[in-house]
């Protein structure tokens, strides 16, 4: 495995696509209404991807044929946008999505309630929000990185809720995706130990029900076995010598 440290200059550029990203996720909340298609959701998303002069990451990756993912009620991640399926009242919607500024990558995932939706469906994104920081409050140099995953995990399952093994977060810099795969419940082992200058994605998906998964025919949407709702939260961050730094996090995420 080579985790690679980023130097004070790719610091600054990762800073930058994400701050990007940033912007893209705040104009895609305040978007989302009930009525909307999920194709409109990716052709807007795009526009502002590449308003900024940036690539949007997703699209053609390993096939991808759309540049934000979203997926709706239990679709966990990687749901193709479609003129097809329109978001109604009381469903939820995850959006993945991410860009290249100058060669360095970005990538967060939010949850959204269209319109008003269930207590449960409420809770379930807020607790797999918070499983995300209670994870990071372990993402600290010198610590090991499959304390974050325990963290997250335990706090997940507190509630009930299935945490998804069959995906996992990830480092990120000039690839999308780089080592190390970062899980979202207790592993056996310890993990790498954090430093300066590791860049990671990490991306609690929580289940309602049971944490088993499956994959659809278009071998890109991956969907909850038993049916239940499901919600992704993620941010890349930068270990630090001190706290970790968030470097996606929105505007209306700070106001919460």
């Amino acid at each position: 495995m080579s985790v690679s440290i980023k130097t004070a200059s790719e610091i600054e550029k990762m800073r930058h696509a994400c701050h990007l990203l940033e912007q893209v996720h705040d104009e895609l909340g305040k978007a989302i209404h009930p009525g909307m298609s999920t194709w409109e959701i990716d052709k807007l998303g795009e526009e502002i991807i590449r308003s900024f002069g940036c690539i949007p990451n997703f699209l053609n990756y390993n096939g991808y044929p759309a540049s934000i993912c979203v997926s709706v009620n239990d679709e966990v991640v990687h749901g193709i946008p479609s003129k097809r399926r329109i978001l109604r009242e009381g469903d939820i919607v995850s959006l993945d999505a991410g860009l290249i500024y100058e060669g360095y990558h970005s990538d967060a995932a939010r949850t959204h309630a269209v319109g008003e939706i269930s207590p449960e469906a409420k809770k379930l994104i807020e607790v797999t929000r918070q499983s995300f920081f209670e994870g990071i409050k372990y993402a600290k140099a010198g610590n090991h990185l499959h304390e974050i995953s325990k963290a997250i995990g335990d706090y997940a399952e507190s509630f009930g809720y299935g945490v998804v093994r069959d995906l996992c977060g990830h480092g990120i810099g000039t690839s999308l995706h780089e080592d190390p795969q970062i899980p979202n419940y207790a592993q056996r082992s310890r993990g790498i130990r954090l430093q300066p200058g590791m860049t990671l994605a990490i991306e609690p998906m929580i289940n309602l029900g049971r944490p088993e998964v499956r994959w659809l025919d278009d071998d890109w949407t991956v969907v909850t076995e038993d049916g239940s709702l499901s919600a992704h939260y993620e941010n890349t961050i930068l270990i630090t010598e001190g706290e970790p730094e968030i470097l996606t996090l929105t505007h209306r995420e700070e106001e919460l």
